[in-house]
């Protein structure tokens, strides 16, 4: 299922997955968290407004129809925009991204309309990375998508992790849009693995950033990694962190 079509409420990965990361220690974990991050995961249904989204499909050069769903644990305008912002500033010639899905348009999109550049977008369904290809086909654009299962394990961060293959050595642009916290909530932790391939001046934006879970992450990765600079954004429904390395 595109993100074209709404979503459920909470987000899956495939079932071999989440069996593999139920130990008890996780799964009270997950729990716990969820008991005190509900505020946040009723506000990620909230997309944007649709005054928001027509800017942000404007800004691309995209039918006005070409996102005709966001919310429901998509991103929102606000993370959208930001990446658009991040593009035109930048003009990476490398954008990696965890979670395929409306992102994966706007990049597509942005980097066509800001002279180049290619998306590399990994995610664990792998009907979803099919159908990702044929919806951007769709208005002439083109990415890499991958599957990538959840099945790797990192020893600095609980849940599972992508088998990621064939990344590229030199990242300008990181986004950080997956696993879903289901999985648990500071998998997306592990995305570190990949900060030694950034560039010099690349930067890491993680979604998510306002929920308990993803707060925890970013302190971490404040101690662990002194050349990037990180720095929270408030805007949008759910919080924004951008590290730029030095």
């Amino acid at each position: 299922m595109t993100t074209k079509n709404s979503t459920g409420l909470l987000s899956t990965s495939d079932g071999t997955s989440l069996a593999d990361a139920a130990f008890t220690r996780q799964w009270l974990e997950k729990i716990g968290f969820s008991l005190i991050q509900w505020p946040w995961l009723l506000r990620s249904l909230w997309g944007g407004s649709r005054a928001e989204k027509e800017r942000l499909l404007d800004r691309i050069g995209l039918p006005r129809d070409a996102l005709p769903n966001l919310g429901s644990w998509k991103a929102d305008t606000f993370l959208l925009h930001r990446i658009v912002d991040e593009i035109e500033a930048r003009r990476p010639a490398v954008v990696v991204e965890l979670g395929s899905g409306a992102t994966s348009l706007v990049i597509a999109a942005a980097l066509r309309h800001h002279g180049g550049g290619r998306l590399h977008s990994y995610d664990q369904h792998r009907p979803f990375v099919s159908a990702m290809g044929e919806w951007l086909a769709e208005h002439g654009l083109d990415a890499s998508f991958r599957h990538a299962p959840l099945r790797n394990r990192s020893p600095a961060w609980p849940g599972v992790w992508y088998d990621l293959d064939d990344v590229p050595d030199a990242i300008d642009l990181l986004i950080v849009d997956g696993p879903p916290w289901t999985i648990h909530p500071l998998v997306r932790g592990a995305a570190e693995t990949l900060f030694p391939r950034l560039a010099s001046g690349g930067a890491v934006l993680l979604d998510d950033a306002a929920r308990p879970g993803e707060r925890v992450v970013a302190r971490r990765w404040k101690r662990r990694w002194r050349n990037i600079a990180f720095q929270f954004e408030r805007g949008g429904s759910k919080g924004l962190l951008i590290g730029r390395r030095a």
